[in-house]
């Protein structure tokens, strides 16, 4: 027998083996280059053919952008300056453009002295948002609530608020922060009114019209508990009759009257003035927070069992779903006062944020529905057999399991939807893509400035859009609780 044949027992030996050589490397880079790139003549092919792209594409954009000026007062000194470093048949990125009027991509047209009221606006946006999407996770809620805080602050005080007003968004600041802490369901609720204390930072005004908005939600939720138990849901329509009664004739005259005893206001500032990305995060956000809770009641109306509902949800989706967005916007423009009350006028804005929301409640509805679809029929049994009812069963049991699984169309729809801001530029806002670069090159000083304005636009966006998609899959993660 040959040294190496085993014993009779299986599996066992009792002679080893003679020494082999090593064996061949597996990992490494050139491992995966032969893997991946050069596995055979076809992907050897289309290797090449990429890096051949790829080496184009830096070897004609490379030169100008490291040419790139960042210190002149017109595209003529630019040129010039190139010229001077490069040689005359240089060319380069005049990116001083950026440098001079990065205030008017940032914010339109808004008065300088007043640019601190959007930056708290979006840096409490963050507070608002902790409670709703960091509360389990103590180390991202305070890093998120600390950079908020501090980058907030110094903007702030960089962008010319005076004194007495840092002390207010200090003490502003740290009672927020306690509130989350310490007071969860209060923090939900400032969560709540962050629209309004957001509207009221940007546009300004008396700070009572917000709270009489508010008061109006509260009686009408008050008449609801009252009602319900003797009405059922015609409650509803009085809950709706009260704070439409409120809204159109007591709440003007109240906080006009609350006004003239203790002043809380800010000068107003029209939306004619509002631009760049502080329009488009407006509307983004505006659009956002509505769409979602919106699209969520359209899911669950088509996947309704009452005829009625379910045509209408139907036909309010197929058709917002059939219609170009710019369509709609121009509807929202030139259309929606004709169908209001007389006397009764919308801001340009507001009716796009109207209309923004209804489109991409819609496909937020579809992305839904595919959730719920997905669901195993076992799950809305199981909520039958424990006796809920059936919104107690959506809350508790389908709608989280749902979501969860909608997590990448949702935040899918929220890109688009953001990234469809820009259409605004069409019914006349000033948008920063478009209307704003426009706007900026019309001077004779920056005439000639064409990808630079561009470049710095779609960089801000590129930021912003993939900060969403790395919140959704860090939020795919934490809820990924089928293998723990």
């Amino acid at each position: 027998m040959s040294e190496t044949d085993a014993q009779t027992t299986l599996f066992v030996r009792d002679t080893m083996l003679p020494p082999q050589p090593a064996p061949d490397k597996v990992s490494g880079p050139l491992l995966w280059l032969r893997e991946n790139m050069f596995s055979g003549p076809l992907n050897i092919l289309l290797t090449l053919l990429g890096l051949s792209i790829v080496w184009l594409v830096v070897s004609t954009i490379g030169p100008w952008l490291m040419h790139s000026v960042w210190n002149a007062n017109g595209m003529a000194e630019c040129r010039q300056i190139i010229a001077e470093r490069y040689g005359p048949d240089a060319s380069g990125a005049c990116f001083a453009l950026i440098r001079e009027r990065w205030n008017q991509f940032v914010f339109g047209f808004y008065p300088p002295a007043l640019y601190w009221r959007p930056v708290m606006a979006f840096t409490l946006l963050f507070f608002a948002l902790a409670p709703i999407l960091f509360m389990d996770s103590r180390k991202a809620r305070w890093t998120v609530l600390a950079l908020a805080s501090v980058l907030g602050f110094l903007c702030a005080q960089l962008l010319g608020a005076d004194g007495q007003t840092l002390i207010v968004i200090t003490v502003a600041i740290v009672l927020w922060i306690l509130v989350i802490e310490y007071g969860r369901s209060k923090a939900l609720l400032l969560s709540l009114a962050y629209p309004f204390i957001g509207m009221w930072l940007l546009w300004g005004g008396s700070l009572w019209v917000e709270i009489m908005i508010l008061a109006g939600f509260a009686l009408a939720f008050l008449a609801f508990r009252l009602t319900q138990p003797m009405l059922g849901l015609i409650a509803l329509a009085v809950a709706a009759a009260v704070i439409g009664v409120w809204w159109y004739f007591l709440a003007d005259p109240a906080a006009n009257a609350l006004e003239q005893v203790i002043p809380l206001g800010l000068g107003k500032v029209p939306s004619s003035q509002f631009g760049g990305f502080v329009l488009s995060i407006t509307i983004g956000v505006a659009g956002i927070a509505m769409s979602l809770p919106l699209g969520i009641l359209l899911a669950l109306a088509r996947r309704s069992d009452l005829p009625i509902i379910k045509m209408l949800a139907v036909i309010f989706i197929e058709f917002i779903r059939g219609v170009p967005l710019i369509a709609l916007l121009f509807v929202a423009s030139l259309l929606l006062n004709y169908f209001l009350p007389p006397k009764v006028e919308f801001d340009i804005i507001l009716r796009v944020v109207i209309m923004v929301t209804l489109f991409a409640s819609a496909y937020m509805a579809e992305v839904i529905r595919g959730g719920l679809a997905a669901l195993p029929r076992g799950q809305y049994e199981a909520a039958d057999a424990l006796g809920l009812d059936y919104w107690k069963a959506q809350r508790l049991i389908v709608l989280p399991q749902a979501l969860k699984i909608s997590i990448p169309g949702i935040v899918s729809t929220f890109i688009g939807m953001f990234k469809d801001t820009t259409l605004v530029t069409f019914v006349g806002l000033y948008d920063p893509l478009k209307a704003m670069s426009d706007t900026v090159r019309a001077t004779f000083a920056w005439k000639g400035a064409y990808w630079e304005p561009y470049i710095f636009v779609g960089s801000i966006f590129f930021i912003l859009c993939f900060g969403m998609s790395r919140y959704s899959m860090y939020l795919e993660r934490r809820l990924k609780r089928e293998n723990r």
